[in-house]
């Protein structure tokens, strides 16, 4: 009778999440002596996981005198609720060795959740290997989480292959396929299933449209989302909003941002906690940090993300100090920062030339925070070296690091040595990397550029014949102005522009005011064997100089104008910005492939570090 009464205690504790009931009840199962009785044990541990108690949920596990099958389902799964899969799958072998247990169809299912959690396609297999051998290899919600598994870690062919053996096919085993095929850009192949499953409901929806946007088919995912207003599909679920918010941050469209912003205060979502994150980093990367701020600033309850976004933000745009202040706020107010947060502080630093206490918070890290580096910690750490111009310890940083270096990292020093005109060691660093398997076309645009400085024409050849062997083709430089709900792409170089005439009019204008002030063209980013009048007119077809003509031309007077561009900003160009801000007493503020630039009044936020 006592028992069952605390049975039912536990349930209800479970079910209300009541923190500190669950530890008072085992308080009393202790002192009544019931502290090993094997249901009550399983519903306490249950209980404390439900509660997100997950200290107190692997005491009590690693305590019990006696698991069994549900005792380690409750274990893995508390593991995998409070994302830590890694976890989960570290102590399953505890259940192989220790107790003697063969695993169920539920343990099964739990441990390729920490699969799919953790990314681990290679255990996944394993783990599918053992259920296909076990006695419960038809069990259809294992196939599920198979295919669920399958499908995040980017092997849709896989997941439709286990999906195509469940026997009854349910609406989740539907929604993991389908996101399989839109996360991993399969596009055609989504919406065939999307088209061709029996239930359609906002969960398909939103996996659909969230895996557009995580496979950056963003306009897709658009026209997705206006499907579902048109439909006049009930958002009771306001994750597909996140992914919206999302892919206006990827687009780094304002207006359309502001639209969706609207429509999430009209549904009630504003004080989601995940949503507010997601409009941070949208209005951060769609350069209106204020927004980002003042959303920070209303929100009641912020999480590690939250701030992380914020902090993030401030340091692409400059504000390495507000950045800084940030986290000593964050700290003080007993946040953990996370990986990400210290990869933001370290690139604030970095941009910043805030050379010691960019070393200070690397070191804090693991020694205060107990957060192991990264390799994406280590290039933060060696682009703030090279940057500031301490490039032997960037390469000493890189030799010593317990990472095998990846292509960014040696980008970054080459870059810095370009910059800093350390030629001798930026042909000594290239020639080390020409052999390696390199990817990226930027990288080998730098290789082709040091060695073009260097006057190494034969090795300028070399790079080009590898580009066109691995048929590598050079991005196509291209900047996004927007004016109002609309949006004009320019490439370099591009002369079929309808309004072309009145574009070369206003650069010709500001070319001649640009001269009259002192400017002089900086060709030192025109690494090609030409007449100096020739590198001038190569830079004066630079793509954000068309869009700055045209957002001049087309925008209200004393408005912001906002341009997106695919590539780093060139020298000359940055140059001509800060003096065309100064000129037409307007804000320019320019996305490029590594930050945010705000020209105003003849100066940039980068002070002309970046």
């Amino acid at each position: 009778m006592l028992i069952s009464l605390y049975l039912h205690h536990l349930k209800l504790c479970s079910r209300h999440r009541c923190t500190r009931t669950a530890r008072t009840l085992h308080a009393q199962l202790f002192k009544l002596g019931l502290s090993e009785s094997q249901p009550l044990l399983n519903s306490l541990l249950d209980a404390y996981g439900k509660c997100d108690l997950i200290q107190d949920a692997l005491y009590l596990f690693d305590e019990m005198p006696h698991r069994d099958h549900i005792s380690w389902a409750s274990a893995l799964t508390t593991l995998n609720q409070a994302n830590h899969p890694r976890r989960a799958l570290a102590i399953y072998p505890g259940m192989l060795t220790f107790d003697a247990l063969r695993p169920d169809n539920f343990i099964f299912a739990c441990l390729v959740r920490a699969c799919a959690g953790s990314v681990e396609l290679r255990i996944g297999k394993q783990v599918h290997a053992q259920y296909l051998l076990s006695q419960f290899k038809d069990d259809d919600v294992v196939k599920s989480s198979l295919v669920d598994m399958y499908a995040k870690c980017g092997v849709p062919s896989d997941a439709h292959a286990v999906f195509d053996s469940i026997s009854v096919k349910n609406s989740i085993s539907w929604t993991a396929v389908i996101s399989g095929y839109a996360r991993s850009g399969q596009k055609s192949k989504a919406l065939e299933l999307f088209q061709v499953a029996p239930v359609r409901n906002l969960f398909s929806w939103t996996a659909l449209i969230s895996g557009f946007v995580q496979s950056g088919n963003n306009i897709d995912a658009f026209e997705m989302f206006i499907e579902i207003r048109r439909e006049a599909i009930d958002i009771v679920d306001p994750l597909v909003l996140s992914s919206i918010v999302g892919a206006c941050a990827n687009l780094a469209l304002l207006d359309l941002g502001r639209q969706v912003h609207a429509l999430v205060i009209g549904l009630g979502y504003d004080s989601c906690l995940f949503i507010a994150n997601a409009l941070i980093d949208m209005y951060a990367k769609c350069s209106d940090i204020f927004s980002a701020r003042c959303i920070f600033g209303r929100m009641h309850h912020r999480d590690v993300v939250s701030w992380t976004s914020i902090l993030v933000g401030f340091a692409q745009h400059g504000r390495a100090q507000e950045a800084l202040a940030l986290f000593d706020e964050m700290v003080s107010q007993g946040i953990k920062p996370n990986e990400v947060t210290f990869v933001g502080l370290i690139y604030a630093c970095s941009h910043a030339g805030l050379v010691d206490r960019g070393r200070s918070l690397f070191k804090f890290m693991t020694d205060g925070f107990g957060i192991k580096p990264s390799l994406q910690h280590y290039t933060c750490l060696l682009d703030l070296m090279s940057r500031s111009g301490h490039l032997v310890e960037a390469e000493r940083i890189i030799n010593e690091m317990p990472f095998q270096p990846d292509e960014p990292t040696w980008a970054a020093l080459l870059s810095a040595c370009k910059q800093h005109g350390k030629t001798e060691m930026a042909v000594r660093i290239a020639n080390r990397i020409m052999g390696s398997r390199l990817e990226d076309p930027s990288t080998f645009i730098l290789l082709s550029n040091i060695y073009a400085a260097a006057g190494l024409w034969v090795s300028v050849a070399k790079v080009r014949k590898q580009m066109t062997f691995m048929e590598v083709r050079k991005k196509p430089g291209f900047s996004r102005v927007g004016i109002g709900k609309e949006n004009e792409i320019f490439y370099a170089g591009e002369t079929n522009h309808p309004m072309k005439d009145e574009i070369v009019v206003l650069l010709c204008e500001l070319d001649m005011e640009l001269r009259r002030r002192g400017y002089v063209p900086d060709t030192r980013d025109v690494l090609h064997d030409m007449e100096q009048q020739e590198k001038e007119r190569q830079l004066f077809w630079h793509s954000e100089r068309l869009a700055l003509a045209y957002g001049l031309i087309k925008s209200v007077p004393g408005s912001v104008i906002r341009i997106v561009k695919n590539l780093r900003v060139c020298a000359d160009c940055h140059t001509v910005l800060k003096v065309v801000s100064d000129i037409v007493r307007r804000e320019i503020i320019v996305r490029d492939a590594t930050r945010y630039h705000h020209f105003k009044g003849g100066t940039c936020s980068c002070n002309d570090f970046w």
